[in-house]
């Protein structure tokens, strides 16, 4: 991390898991044992539970996120939340381009840039998560994946847009699998999509952008990860879901 450059983001996916009950629950547990910190500490939770995470963090440093949003302000389409929704309850983050929404439900490089614009467009900073799966990181074709969903992912972004928004580097194989990139690996990448940001909007806008990494980032793993120069904070999954853990994944961030 180069903190004097960008901000750390430590962000939680809880994917979908917890019920309202649920998320009071671990969120008073995670009050009291996140450690203090400068690192900017999201919190992605399934949009039923927003507001009621929304007012269980209330006085305190933890930032609720979204999952998704829809490119639309309005409109037919049913159970999709719009950009605006979001901004409403004070969220400010949210993720797009999840692998698991690109391998379940269709989401593209195209309707990710759209996604991505409407969080910007209403104040919401997207975190876009770009990353290979197996089968490309063993044909040697990884940064052919990361520079196509980078510049398709990014398009028509402006420097301004860029500085708004995170990317979250997360190679596919690497998901929920119990299987991490070693840090070297992750560096190396991570490294290579700041190199294509400044190829596209100048190296002063590709150094102030934070840049996560997001495979099965944890308690353990997480100091030598977060000790790489290119890598400014995690996507957590599984982590995110166990207050300790997560704790010490922030701890790590100091």
């Amino acid at each position: 991390m180069n903190k004097n450059l960008r901000k750390v983001v430590i962000a939680g996916n809880w994917k979908m898991n917890k019920t309202a009950t649920e998320t009071k629950a671990l969120l008073a547990e995670m009050k009291e044992k996140l450690p203090q910190t400068d690192a900017t500490i999201l919190l992605c939770v399934p949009a039923i539970n927003i507001g009621t995470a929304m007012e269980s963090v209330k006085g305190t440093a933890i930032n609720i996120g979204a999952q998704n949003c829809h490119w639309a302000k309005n409109g037919a389409f049913t159970a999709e939340i719009s950009a605006d929704m979001l901004n409403d309850f004070g969220v400010k983050y949210a993720i797009i381009g999840h692998s698991e929404r690109r391998q379940y439900f269709g989401e593209t490089d195209e309707t990710v840039n759209k996604r991505a614009k409407a969080c910007l467009e209403s104040g919401i900073s997207p975190i876009i998560c770009v990353g290979e799966n197996l089968d490309e990181r063993e044909k040697d074709i990884t940064k052919d994946v990361i520079r196509v969903q980078i510049e398709k992912g990014l398009a028509d972004f402006t420097a301004e847009d860029m500085k708004n928004s995170i990317i979250a580097y997360e190679p596919v194989w690497a998901i929920g699998t119990g299987k991490t990139a070693t840090a070297q690996q992750a560096e190396e990448v991570c490294a290579y999509i700041r190199e294509l940001l400044a190829g596209l909007f100048g190296n002063e806008t590709a150094q102030a952008v934070t840049i996560q990494y997001g495979g099965s980032m944890n308690a353990k793993n997480a100091a030598e990860l977060l000790a790489m120069e290119n890598i400014d904070g995690g996507l957590i999954g599984g982590a995110s879901l166990k207050a300790e853990d997560f704790a010490t994944i922030v701890s790590c961030a100091n």
